[in-house]
């Protein structure tokens, strides 16, 4: 019998590979529901031209279903949820608002409420085989130290509303484990793809990408802080080939995985590699922190520097998400996470030719 698929979070930049990595590994694909808003119907219509275009599927495979997580039953009519639910084999949840600087009410809307919709529209799924989460390891908050894979409850609070409310969701998730055949990924920050460097926002290390280039008229730019912490960064094609195959081993089913790197760079190190990469030159002294901290209160500048100010305590929060788990789970494939090192040079020239491009850039609030 072949394998009938279930996504949200189409026609987004994870999801779509995603899709096109699950046409890669797998040939007994039946039928691939993708859950979308109306607004994005278009788009969704021409992602899935391209992605068949590209891989040589038929349109047929896919199907949109119009609905939204954020109500009950995810706004599906009876006769089309009754339909995907008789045959859904697997399910893949990744739709969240992921923006480090989102609100409170609509992150808790989207991300905790959608949540729990879709775990009990999925209880209803009489043939499900897998249910894969897309959590964060950010759901660690202010946690330092070491972070394994099986902990989650912590009271250390979170940097953002963002982790705060990916924390609540997961705890959701981890609850349905007497329902539903559950596997949860923590990616770390993703970052483009390790051969063609494509990604769908500069952010993350893109940040400081912007930083070198709107400062390159300087003599030198300097290091900001001397903290050395772990600079978690993975490229999309690891997240995308490594999910895949967990979502498919019966052995994952109530695991939790960090797809981070079991070998991460120092902040550092990245920040001096980006540097010499894009610029060709290496940062010569240091300034405190909190001057980095300062620059970007004020909305001026970090509109003129395109940063967000958020983004900062990334850089400095010491701590280190061990991945023994699924490092153990995928040693009999193929799939390892690529030293940061060997994909800046392909990050570095995909960014050159899209840095003007506006749809990859984050609003700066």
């Amino acid at each position: 019998m072949k394998n009938v698929y279930f996504f949200t979070g189409f026609p987004g930049f994870l999801t779509s590979y995603l899709i096109e990595e699950l046409i890669k590994q797998q040939d007994s694909i039946g039928k691939i529901y993708l859950l979308i808003l109306p607004a994005t119907k278009t788009e969704s219509e021409k992602k899935i031209e391209t992605i068949s275009h590209n891989h040589n599927v038929s349109n047929n495979v896919f199907e949109l279903v119009t609905g939204d997580i954020t109500k009950r039953n995810i706004n599906l009519d009876s006769s089309t949820s009754d339909k995907i639910l008789s045959t859904l084999t697997h399910a893949y949840h990744l739709a969240a608002l992921y923006d480090l600087s989102v609100p409170l009410k609509p992150a808790y809307q989207v991300n905790v409420q959608g949540t729990q919709f879709l775990n009990e529209w999925l209880r209803g799924a009489k043939q499900l085989q897998h249910y894969t989460y897309f959590s964060t390891a950010y759901v660690s908050g202010k946690r330092t130290g070491d972070i394994y894979e099986h902990e989650l409850d912590h009271e250390f609070g979170f940097k953002n509303y963002y982790e705060a409310t990916k924390y609540q969701a997961e705890r959701l998730v981890q609850a349905e484990k007497g329902h539903l055949p559950v596997t949860i990924i923590r990616p770390g920050i993703v970052v483009g793809h390790s051969q063609t460097g494509e990604t769908a926002k500069f952010d993350g290390p893109y940040f400081l990408l912007h930083l070198f280039d709107r400062l390159k008229f300087l003599p030198s730019i300097p290091y900001f802080g001397n903290a050395n912490t772990e600079a978690n960064f993975v490229p999309v094609d690891f997240i995308t080939k490594a999910t895949i195959y967990l979502s498919h081993q019966q052995s994952t089913i109530g695991q939790t995985y960090h797809l981070t790197n079991p070998n991460p760079n120092k902040t550092r190190e990245v920040y001096k590699m980006l540097m010499e990469s894009l610029l060709g030159q290496s940062p010569q002294y240091t300034l405190p922190i909190h001057a980095a901290y300062a620059s970007l209160t004020i909305m001026p500048i970090r509109k003129w520097l395109n940063i967000q100010k958020q983004t900062l305590p990334y850089f400095t929060h010491d701590c280190h998400y061990d991945t023994s788990a699924a490092v153990q789970q995928l040693q009999n494939s193929d799939i390892t996470c690529p030293n940061f090192e060997t994909v800046i040079p392909s990050i570095i020239k995909y960014y050159r030719s899209h840095k003007d491009d506006e749809a990859k850039r984050i609003k700066i609030v």
